[in-house]
């Protein structure tokens, strides 16, 4: 079997091409989308994370505005920024990026955020929106995979879905967009038993675990879709998915590649959500 290798970044352009357009758009009628994002401390995937967040919002042509803060800032004072980028309406998104120091309360921050402005899709009132089906920012990553599957035309009705990984990011909003399409879905997770062979029957199979290559090919029903949504590193330093690739090749009907798959859908589903927030 000839595995397709579904093309996120190549998707990811594409539709930054359309939302060019619809800025220039906005920005005619004086509504220039605007996203503002937090950083705090000197994580180094974090200051990777913001820069490529930076120079993709900057070549939409949005307004593009970063705060750094030092990482010994307290919790009182960055609640303050948080409210001070509330009161900016030349701001329409607010992103604070994780993980926060460790004295700070991640999840009173991410309440701190108006939640109109929440581009993430992690305030409590956009989650549980989402979850009750009500209009709602959404989750980037599992709302960037769906628009690659849509892309490539995967029918999802009817069909068993796995997902490995049950983090309120990736793994439990991503299982509900599926069963939002009418699949059958299951959540697996690090406690789960016979997870190889409940993954050798999925049609749907969606890898996010943060183990390198913890997917191997006997994982994998022939004619599968296989979405790695992994970023991990291998002892030479090589960034590498959750799923062995080169083993899924020839059994997999679709996959999605490490790096360049759902890494720039990610981005592409926060500026979209943004842009959607200045309309």
């Amino acid at each position: 079997m000839e595995t397709i290798i579904m093309d996120g970044k190549g998707l990811a352009k594409k539709m930054q091409d359309q939302m060019k357009e619809q800025v220039a758009a906005l920005t005619a009628e004086g509504k220039t989308p605007g996203l503002c994002v937090i950083l705090v401390g000197e994580d180094k995937a974090s200051q990777v994370y913001v820069r490529n967040k930076e120079k993709q919002s900057e070549a939409m042509g949005m307004n593009s505005r970063v705060v750094r803060l030092a990482a010994d800032i307290s919790e009182t004072d960055l609640l303050a920024e948080v409210e001070k980028q509330n009161q900016d309406d030349s701001m329409h998104g607010i992103l604070v990026q994780l993980p926060l120091p460790k004295h700070i309360d991640e999840q009173k921050v991410l309440r701190a955020i108006r939640y109109e402005k929440d581009v993430d899709g992690f305030h409590p009132m956009n989650v549980g929106n989402f979850f009750l089906g009500n209009e709602s920012a959404l989750p980037c990553t599992p709302y960037g995979i769906m628009k690659i599957l849509e892309e490539y035309n995967i029918e999802l009705e009817g069909k068993k879905a796995l997902v490995i990984g049950r983090s309120n990011i990736v793994g439990k909003p991503m299982s509900i967009m599926l069963m939002n399409e009418n699949a059958t879905v299951t959540i697996a997770h690090s406690r789960t038993k016979n997870l190889k062979e409940l993954a050798k029957e999925a049609d749907i199979l969606v890898a996010a675990i943060g183990r390198g290559h913890f997917v191997t090919a006997d994982f994998i029903k022939e004619g599968a879709v296989v979405i790695d949504v992994g970023m991990n590193r291998s002892a030479e330093g090589k960034l590498i998915g959750d799923v062995d690739t080169a083993g899924a090749m020839g059994i997999a009907s679709h996959i999605t590649p490490v790096p360049g798959g759902v890494g720039p859908m990610t981005i592409t589903m926060l500026l979209q959500q943004t842009i959607d927030k200045a309309k």
